[in-house]
This record gives structure tokens, C-alpha cells and sequence, in this order.
């Protein structure tokens, strides 16, 4: 799950991580008190939303004095924001930040990640800060360092040497650096993230090092434990369907293609969608029921998937392991007594309880189209849009 920048800030003040004074604007009415409060007579304005490369997008603006604070600060609130991350529909700026300008010696960069390749968590560093660090790395690969992250977030002194040595760090800038190195491995840990950044991490003329951005996102099966950061997800940054997807802890993404996929287990999903593909159609999205999904939640999820108008067939692809076929058999009968179902319905059933589950299919008064394997399926998906 993925947090605001004023979010992920509250959470690295927490662990002690220097950063600018900030207050979060939710409302036009909000300004001048916010101008007020700080006692700004510069500010940096940014947008809050769940998407990189908002300053490219015209979403972060320098404001030299108050005026200019509250005409960017009126400008940027309620701002749609769309670039390669958004997709086409965008996302819209609810609320915005007015920070503290500090003035910058030094731009670094300083993160931590899950290291998938050698199944652990480590911290990246680089003195080539307020770039995307995947280009440093492309392009300069001996300015990335990688350390190691123990379980327990605690990183060993001579790592931490190794740090501020990698970035130049002397004297007292040695002494933050190391505070702040072990700051983010301890933070990463704890908060079960899948990605923490700072991004820049600047130094002032007066050898002080604040974290002026931050970005935090959250392994969400980990949320029954971090319940201050599941409290800050933000329904107004992913469309309509996947935040009701949310509701019923259904795993749905909305994608740009026109067949809707009902399936149970991620791999099997992937498969499908590959499958759509290789013969020649294209998914319209990613919607994983689970494996013990109720009748209630496949009724949901067809709902969520006819309310996308591009849809114009729909694949039902379910291997019954844990979960039952009939109860997905129930749960498109449900579905049908409620929705208007005008689009081509194929449906492959196999595994516990299948020959109940298509009983009750056959004997519905649906128009259903029977696959008996995946290739069958997505081929019958996929023709039925050439008739």
C-alpha cells in the first residue's frame, strides 16, 4: 500500500529523521491559516498523490513570498496529475503540502528495498541524490551503494561506516549520516515496507542533512499489524473499482483491455491474462477472488467488473483447490438476478465439487458459454468479440 509524502514523514519522525517544517492543506478555506501557522514567507508547494514525477508535471511549485504561496497553493489543489505512472485517467490532488524551503548544498539519494534476487532487505545509497535512481544505476553504477538490512532493522557500525565513507560524509555530517543510515533500516523493518526513499536527502550550507521528499509503501499483508499506516490509505488515488474492490478484500487492478477476468489464485490470473493474450485479446483487468471467497464476494467482484463499460466479455477461469465450484456457480446466478449481464459469459470450471458447479450453470437460464480448459477459455473469450 502506498502513502502520501506527508504521510511517510510522519512515520520518519518517528525514528528521529531531521525534516523541513510542513503543514497539509485539504481545503482552499485552509490556506491562509496554513501560510500563517508556519510563518512562511517562501514555501515549496507540492501535491499529494500516489505517483512519482510530480515535479515534471507541473505539480511542485517554488513560491517566492505569501502571494505566491497561495496562488500556487490554490492552483495545485484539486490539480489532476497524469503521466506514465497515473495511466491515462490521472490522479487528483486532494490535498497539498506547504513546506519550509532549505536552502542545498548537496543532493543525495537514500532508500532501502526488498532485494528479491538474494531474498533480503537492504539500504541504497548514492551521493547522486534528485535523480531517479534507477538511472544513476544504469548510467553510473559506482555511485550505488548496497548494504545489507538484518531482520531486526539494526545495521552494524562498520556498515555504517561503509556509508558515510561511500558518500562523503566527515566530522558531524559522519555522525547524522550513521544516525540517519540506521534510522532507515530500523523504519524499513518495522513498518514492514516494501519500499522506503528519500529522495533528495540534502545537505544545508551549515552541514545539516533533512530528508526534503519521502516515499513510503507498505507490504499490505502486513497491515493487521501496522495499523497507524492502514489507517492512512486514501481511496481518491486508485479508481472507483479498485478502492470497492478494497471493501471486500478482493485483489483487483484495472487494466486497458476489454475482456473481464474472474479467477481465484494470483498465478492462475497471470496465466489467464498471458493466455487472453496469446490469442490475440486483451485483459481488462486483474481480479483474484481467493480461494475462499464467499457467494457474496463473486457477486461483488462481477459487479466491479460490469461496471467497467469497457468490458465487452467476460472470462470466468476458477480451479477449485480450496475453493468450492459451486460457490462460484452461485455467485454468477447472484450476480445475473441483479445485473443485466449483456456481454458474452465463458465460464471453466474445474476441481472440488465441479460437476455440482456446472449442474448448476446448466441448468440456469444464462447463456453460457462451457470452456474446457484455460486455451479453450481465453480462445472462446477472445472470438466472441469477433462476432
Amino acid at each position: 500500500m502506498n502513502i502520501h509524502e506527508y504521510q511517510a514523514k510522519e512515520i520518519l519522525k518517528k525514528y528521529d529523521v531531521a525534516i523541513p517544517k510542513y503543514v497539509v492543506v485539504k481545503s482552499k478555506s485552509e490556506i491562509p491559516k496554513a501560510i500563517s501557522e508556519l510563518g512562511l514567507d517562501q514555501a515549496i508547494v507540492k501535491i499529494q498523490v500516489h505517483a512519482g514525477g510530480r515535479g515534471k508535471a507541473g505539480g511542485v511549485k517554488f513560491a517566492k513570498s505569501k502571494e505566491e504561496i497561495s496562488t500556487y497553493a490554490n492552483q495545485l489543489l484539486g490539480m489532476k496529475m497524469v503521466n506514465n505512472q497515473t495511466g491515462p485517467d490521472g490522479v487528483v490532488a486532494h490535498q497539498i503540502l506547504l513546506t519550509d524551503p532549505v536552502d542545498i548544498k548537496k543532493e543525495y539519494y537514500l532508500g532501502a528495498i526488498i532485494d528479491r534476487e538474494n531474498a533480503r532487505a537492504i539500504l541504497i545509497a548514492s551521493p547522486e541524490g534528485g535523480m531517479e535512481i534507477e538511472e544513476v544505476a544504469e548510467k553510473t553504477p559506482e555511485k550505488i551503494l548496497k548494504l545489507p538490512i538484518p531482520f531486526n532493522g539494526k545495521l552494524k557500525r562498520y556498515h555504517l561506516l561503509h556509508l558515510v565513507n561511500f558518500m562523503g560524509w566527515k566530522g558531524d555530517l559522519a555522525k547524522q549520516g550513521m544516525k540517519l543510515g540506521y534510522a532507515i533500516g530500523k523504519a524499513f523493518m518495522e513498518t514492514d515496507a516494501s519500499l522506503l526513499e528519500i529522495n533528495p536527502l540534502v545537505e544545508t550550507p551549515d552541514e545539516k542533512l533533512y530528508a526534503v521528499d519521502a516515499k513510503l509503501s507498505v507490504d499490505e499483508n502486513a497491515l493487521f499489524r501496522q495499523k497507524e499506516i492502514e489507517a492512512f490509505y486514501d481511496p481518491t488515488q486508485v479508481s472507483q473499482n479498485e478502492s470497492e474492490a478494497k471493501k471486500y478484500d478482493l485483489a483487483y487492478i484495472s487494466l486497458q483491455g476489454n475482456i473481464g477476468c474472474m479467477v481465484n489464485g494470483a498465478g492462475l490470473a497471470m496465466a489467464s491474462m498471458d493466455t487472453i493474450n496469446f490469442f490475440g485479446g486483451k485483459p481488462a483487468n486483474f481480479l483474484d477472488v481467493g480461494g475462499s471467497a464467499t457467494k457474496e464476494i463473486v457477486t461483488a467482484g462481477f459487479k466491479i467488473i460490469l461496471s467497467d463499460p469497457s468490458v465487452k466479455a467476460i472470462l470466468v477461469n476458477i480451479f477449485g483447490g480450496i475453493m468450492d465450484c459451486a460457490v462460484i456457480a452461485e455467485g454468477i446466478l447472484a450476480a445475473a438476478s441483479e445485473l443485466s449481464i449483456n456481454v458474452p459469459l465463458v465460464v471453466r470450471l474445474e476441481g472440488t465439487n465441479v460437476d455440482n458447479g456446472r449442474k448448476i450453470l446448466e441448468e440456469s437460464n444464462l447463456s453460457i458459454i462451457s470452456a474446457d480448459s484455460l486455451a479453450d477459455a481465453a480462445k472462446k473469450a477472445v472470438e466472441t468479440l469477433k462476432k
